[in-house]
């Protein structure tokens, strides 16, 4: 955590870049709540666990988003009850439009992961996506699941940056930004041009990025709030790579520009590599050099 930036700034502002981010947040990253979705989403959770996932009767979803992680697990039947909490009223009112698309009962609620408003022993499963680098206190936020996790419950959390990982993103991200005029004029799309909101929203992205992990910090945390069996791996290093070349190109013209087929090719390029990454290279590599860490742990029967 910047050392000039208190907890309070932090929250805060994560409120207000996630708030601005909702109506766009799907789009913007490829998000998707039919086969393809579902498909992506029991695959990391099944990586995390180490195992095919079980049947669980309730869940809490920590920094929900837009519904990605949850709504996919109800519609694959892999969670009975689900509630999900968020920081940010523009996420949830996302959610809770995407749930109602798709016929699906969710709970949701605001909340700050530290101080978590539901009883003990609330909940079977404790997930999240893309959410722990985010949070300022990590340890008040691990005893909260502890606490809300029932005895034997689990704890799963994936799509954290890797401190290894963040490094090696740096590098195409660079070569996108250099290449990304000649790209622009390629595929006849103008230079973005980025009003104040936008500016304003660029400048936040420094802020709600608390984080970046070694994998034995992630494991130590969950440990150190009394979970066990923790367990932390890694997933995609070329799909990382090929999704930031892309980003970054189509970041840098005006979204209308940008053409279909170029659009279709980042996604099916993105999906193809992720295939790859999961068969040849998650088993064989160290956790630590790929972009995203996964954390799974459980709380004793006997708690």
């Amino acid at each position: 955590m910047p050392p000039t930036l208190t907890a309070e700034v932090i929250r805060d502002v994560n409120t207000r870049y996630h708030d601005a981010a909702a109506h766009h947040y799907d789009a913007k990253w490829g998000i998707d709540f039919g086969e393809v979705g579902r498909a992506q989403v029991l695959a990391k959770l099944r990586k995390a666990l180490g195992h095919a996932p079980p049947r669980y009767a309730r869940s809490l979803e920590i920094g929900a988003g837009t519904g990605y992680f949850t709504l996919n697990l109800l519609g694959a039947g892999i969670v009975e009850e689900a509630t999900c909490g968020d920081i940010s009223p523009g996420m949830l009112a996302a959610l809770r439009d995407n749930a109602q698309r798709l016929g699906l009962s969710v709970q949701s609620t605001l909340i700050d992961a530290e101080q978590l408003p539901f009883a003990d022993a609330s909940f079977d499963l404790v997930l999240g996506h893309a959410v722990l680098h985010h949070i300022p206190d990590l340890a008040r936020a691990f005893a909260e699941f502890e606490r809300v996790l029932a005895p034997g419950g689990t704890v799963v959390f994936a799509g954290e940056p890797s401190r290894y990982g963040d490094r090696l993103a740096g590098v195409p991200k660079r070569a996108a930004g250099t290449l990304a005029p000649l790209w622009r004029r390629a595929v006849g799309a103008r230079g973005i041009r980025r009003g104040e909101h936008e500016l304003a929203d660029a400048a936040l992205e420094a802020v709600v990025d608390v984080h970046s992990f070694a994998p034995v910090e992630l494991s130590r945390a969950a440990e150190v709030a009394g979970l066990c069996d923790a367990r932390v791996t890694g997933e995609e290093l070329l799909a990382n790579w090929f999704g930031w070349i892309s980003r970054t190109l189509e970041a840098s013209a005006e979204p209308e520009d940008v053409p279909w087929a170029w659009r279709q090719y980042a996604y099916r390029g993105y999906l193809l590599l992720q295939q790859l990454d999961r068969r040849l290279l998650e088993p064989h590599l160290p956790a630590g050099i790929f972009y995203n860490l996964m954390l799974s742990a459980s709380k004793h029967p006997g708690a």
